[in-house]
Formats: C-alpha cells, sequence, structure tokens
C-alpha cells in the first residue's frame, strides 16, 4: 500500500499538467446544511475533472519501453481524458475503450487529445473487460482507472492541496465509485490529519463498495444505474477496499433525485457546472444523510465538471417543476373559435407566462366537440400555482396537473 511520501512525490509529477483548483468556503450550503462547509472545486481541473491527476502519474512512473508500447484505458469519460491528456503529454498512443451510453462531450474531449477511442459494452464492466483483452492482445500497457498504487497516489495529492488550506477539517466528503479517489485521499488525510474523518458518498444506484464497506469483504452488484455515471462501478476493487477497510470512517448512499437537486443548487447558488458524481458529497449535506457535530467543519470534493449538457437540461427541468416555477396542465375546452384565447386571457389576469402550448382535438378519450389543450407555464411559486387551479376552476374548466 503507498504512503504518504509516495503521494508527495507524486504531487511533483502531476504539477506538471493539473493546477491547484479552487478551495472556499460555501456561506449558502452551510447555512443550508447546520455545517461550516468549504468546497475543494476539481470541477475547474484541466480536463474538467480530478481524474488527470492519477492518469498522468501513472504514465509518468512507466519506463520508456512501456510507454513505447502505448497505454490502454476503461472509462465512462473523466479517467478517459486524463489518460489520453498524459499520452500527449509524453507523445505516446492511446487507446481508450469507453461505454456505449458515454455522454458525448466526454467522447469528444478524449479524442480532442489525439487519443483512439472505442465505444464496446453497456456499462464501464463491459468496457473494462474488453480493454484488458485488447490491452494484452496488443502488448499496451493498461492503466487501470482506480485499482493502482501509481493512480492512488495522484489522487491523493487533492488531500495535500485540502489539508494546506483547511486546518484540521472534522470531515471530508469523497465521492466513491471504484474506490481511487478516497484511498489517495483517505491515505494522506489519516497521515497529516488522522482526527478527520473521512467520508464517502456512493450513489444508491451503484451500491457495490458501501456494501462491500458494511460487510468488510468484496460484494458485487450485478448491474449499476445512476445519473452519476463517473462512479456507476458494478464491481467491487479488492485493492481500493483494502485502503478504505484501513483509512475511511464511513460510507453513506444518495439518491439520483438527491443528486439531481444538488447538480441544480450548484448551478443556482454556486454557479458551478458539477456532474452527478462530483455533486453527491454535496446531495448528502443537503438532504442530511450525514451524522456530525453542529458546526462541523466539512469540505466536500467536487470530483467532476464533465455533465452531458442533455442531462443537465432535464434536471434544471424537472428542477423548476419540483420548485413550483414551472407548472404543466392540460386543460379540456369546448373545440370552437376563441375558446383558446379565453384561457390565455385568464392566464394572463394571474400572471402566469405560457412557455409551450400543444392543441390535441384527436384523442380517442375525448368526447366529440371537446380538444386538450397542453399547456407549460413560468411561475413563481406554490401559492402562485394555487391562485392559478383556483382561477381556472372559478371559471369552469376541468383540467389535470402533469408532473
Amino acid at each position: 500500500m503507498i504512503r504518504l511520501s509516495d503521494i508527495e512525490r507524486a504531487a511533483e509529477e502531476v504539477g506538471k499538467v493539473a493546477v491547484e483548483t479552487p478551495f472556499s468556503y460555501a456561506p449558502r450550503l452551510s447555512g443550508a446544511s447546520g455545517y461550516e462547509v468549504y468546497l475543494k472545486k476539481e470541477n475547474l481541473q484541466n480536463t474538467g475533472s480530478f481524474k488527470i491527476r492519477g492518469a498522468f502519474n501513472k504514465i509518468a512512473s512507466l519506463n520508456d519501453e512501456e510507454r513505447a508500447r502505448g497505454v490502454v484505458a476503461a472509462s465512462a469519460g473523466n479517467h478517459a481524458q486524463g489518460v489520453a491528456l498524459g499520452a500527449k503529454h509524453f507523445g505516446i498512443p492511446a487507446t481508450i475503450v469507453m461505454p456505449e451510453t458515454t455522454p458525448l462531450t466526454k467522447v469528444d474531449g478524449v479524442k480532442s487529445y489525439g487519443a483512439e477511442v472505442v465505444l464496446q459494452g453497456s456499462n464501464y464492466d463491459e468496457a473494462y473487460a474488453y480493454a484488458t483483452e485488447y490491452a494484452k492482445e496488443k502488448n499496451r500497457v493498461f492503466v487501470h482507472p482506480f485499482a493502482d498504487d501509481a493512480v492512488i497516489a495522484g489522487q491523493g495529492t487533492i488531500a495535500l492541496e485540502i489539508l494546506a488550506r483547511c486546518e484540521k477539517p472534522d470531515a471530508i466528503l469523497v465521492p466513491v465509485g471504484g474506490g481511487g479517489l478516497i484511498s489517495g485521499i483517505a491515505t494522506a488525510v489519516k497521515a497529516l490529519s488522522p482526527e478527520t474523518k473521512v467520508i464517502g458518498v456512493a450513489a444508491e444506484g451503484a451500491p457495490a463498495m458501501k456494501l462491500s464497506f458494511d460487510a468488510r469483504q468484496p460484494i458485487d452488484t450485478t448491474g449499476v444505474r445512476t445519473i452519476a455515471d463517473g462512479i456507476a462501478v458494478r464491481d467491487t476493487s479488492p485493492t481500493t477496499l483494502e485502503y478504505i477497510l484501513r483509512y475511511v470512517d464511513d460510507i453513506v448512499l444518495v439518491s439520483d433525485d438527491e443528486i439531481a437537486n444538488a447538480i441544480l443548487y450548484l448551478l443556482e447558488k454556486q454557479k458551478l457546472v458539477v456532474e452527478g458524481a462530483g455533486a453527491v458529497g454535496v446531495a448528502a449535506l443537503i438532504h442530511k444523510r450525514l451524522s456530525l457535530p453542529e458546526n462541523a467543519k466539512v469540505v466536500t470534493v467536487l470530483s467532476g465538471g464533465n455533465i452531458d449538457v442533455t442531462m443537465l437540461s432535464v434536471i434544471i427541468e424537472k428542477g423548476l417543476v419540483k420548485s413550483y416555477r414551472k407548472m404543466k396542465l392540460v386543460v379540456t375546452l369546448v373545440d370552437k373559435p376563441g375558446s383558446l384565447m379565453k384561457l390565455t386571457e385568464i392566464l394572463k389576469e394571474a400572471q402566469a407566462n405560457i412557455v409551450q402550448i400543444g392543441y390535441d382535438r384527436t384523442s380517442l378519450d375525448l368526447k366529440f366537440g371537446d380538444a386538450y389543450v397542453s399547456i407549460a407555464l413560468e411561475t413563481k411559486g406554490r401559492e402562485h400555482q394555487r391562485l392559478i387551479k383556483e382561477l381556472l376552476h372559478e371559471h369552469g374548466y376541468r383540467f389535470e396537473e402533469e408532473h
């Protein structure tokens, strides 16, 4: 297992390509959670993720013969970009195997560094199986995304930066998928600030490491399903589990809804674009998943910001509906001239802004002479929506609310 000295040596290598990402106090999040919260913004790292640290440190540790053969990696995106940038830095060939479901933004990000991309498998584990066989067949070096000491040491450099800015935090929250990030951070933290708790946060849809932590032995799951694709790992690595059982204090789970809320919270309140995996710590904070003393000093690692814009738009849309800033109604109208105008006049009176409208007169469940109007409105909160519905009832409209 690596030691603090390995992480300190890694910091010298990592500093050649990675930046020391911003670290700052989060007053609104502190108020919402009841803790003194600080953010380590690895979403602002080169390549948009912490993964460049471990990937580069691994490639830097290879000898000339190994580099000349080239490297292969399997990744849902962030490790891929780290390996691609590291390979470009050293001028060596890189092939990255990514799941077929990988967001386009991450595929394009890898290609932009000159690496070859192979899409294979429906999840990370299937891509990993293909990549390891590919590396053997082509006689290339396989760069594991987490179960590798050089990679773990590289990820641990984040802890050095945190502890240089924040003396003796009570807890550090770290996203957990394969476990490489938390293994490196926990190794450094327990060497430099042993009283600081290291708490992993995993997605409910990818609970393998949580199950293994509780059972104190590797437990694999049959599948994963989560919007946090960066931590969507099906199987438990015995290598990282050994670190986690030795150095990590707890692992908690958060749901996809909670992760989506955290992504939207960071976007609105912190002006930060953070992907699902990077937002799990904030999800644990705002949804009270932690058992820490009031006003505890807590650091959460925002591990990456490479979120697919399509996913982000869905999260924003759902968030607006959940926060009563948007409502969707299906109103039944008499299908005659002026009916739609009368409805829009009522909505104007209610100061509701129409952002989308549809007109359907052919549905089989409609009576002849009626029509459905599907309408999306911008609203000003729960009370405003109540007033709109009351006004429609007063004018005799039949409607259903869509959720």
